[in-house]
């Protein structure tokens, strides 16, 4: 059985909830989860492996697919690098410049997928 699916309102309250200075670890699992729901959903596939640990890990972005082992493309980063760069207030090139990610393998790069579309459309 697969993961449950989080629901845009809540996934939304949970990120915004972050944004706004609520830090409780309920609050962050639940935001790091929603954006690497959104991710998943952004650029399907299963060439990639992004790890937000303790929180979630995802496969995503089209290519070759990895069965066993680590996979060859792998991004790492902390709960809130993650959430700086799905909102958009850090840009890839800074998090990496800062050494806030671990990114390994050929295609381990979201640069051109965050800031990822997190809200309800119609809102801004």
């Amino acid at each position: 059985m697969g993961r449950s699916r989080i629901g845009p309102q809540a996934g939304e309250a949970a990120v915004k909830s972050y944004l706004y200075g609520e830090h409780d670890r309920e609050t962050t699992a639940l935001a790091v989860r929603y954006l690497l729901q959104v991710l998943e959903e952004t650029v399907p596939g299963n060439s990639v492996e992004v790890r937000i640990p303790p929180f979630g890990a995802i496969q995503c972005v089209g290519g070759p697919r990895h069965s066993r082992g680590t996979p060859p493309n792998v991004i790492e980063m902390d709960s809130e690098a993650w959430i700086s760069l799905a909102v958009g207030s850090m840009a890839w090139g800074d998090a990496l410049a800062n050494q806030l990610i671990s990114a390994s393998g050929s295609r381990a790069s979201l640069e051109t997928i965050v800031p990822l579309n997190w809200r309800v459309v119609g809102e801004n």
